[in-house]
């Protein structure tokens, strides 16, 4: 395996499910704030966990999305909205049905883009989506 990233052709990303492209999306999400706290000097295991939680939480992630939408191409905006609109089970304990929602649209969406390699607009919007502290 010599690339870590993959850049698989549009059509492929697109039969993937959108809980399929959430499940892709949730890891990277989550690396890009753990990494994101690690490099803000975060450093007691016990600290990260809880601060990586705090932003990866559905209600943070459904926020996360409210930042994002405005910023989002057409083509971002359809991806979003498929996955906000999948057939999903029970939210979490803690989050709303709607924070469910738009944190799998979130979650969706970064899988999706990162399964097409674009990774400058993975930073790009994880930028603008939090604020690590």
């Amino acid at each position: 395996m010599t690339e870590f990233i993959p850049h698989l052709p549009k059509e492929e990303v697109e039969r993937i499910s959108a809980v399929g492209l959430a499940h892709v999306g949730d890891a990277v999400y989550e690396l890009l704030v753990r990494g994101s706290l690690c490099a803000q000097g975060h450093l007691a295991v016990q600290d990260l966990h809880r601060s990586t939680v705090a932003y990866v939480k559905a209600p943070a992630q459904a926020e996360a999305a409210a930042r994002l939408l405005p910023l989002l191409s057409e083509e971002e905006q359809a991806v979003y909205r498929r996955a906000r609109n999948a057939k999903m089970h029970a939210a979490p304990q803690g989050a709303s049905v709607g924070e469910y929602h738009a944190a799998t649209a979130l979650e969706a969406l970064f899988g999706w883009l990162y399964l097409l390699g674009r990774t400058e607009r993975i930073e790009e919007l994880f930028t603008q989506a939090v604020e690590v502290k």
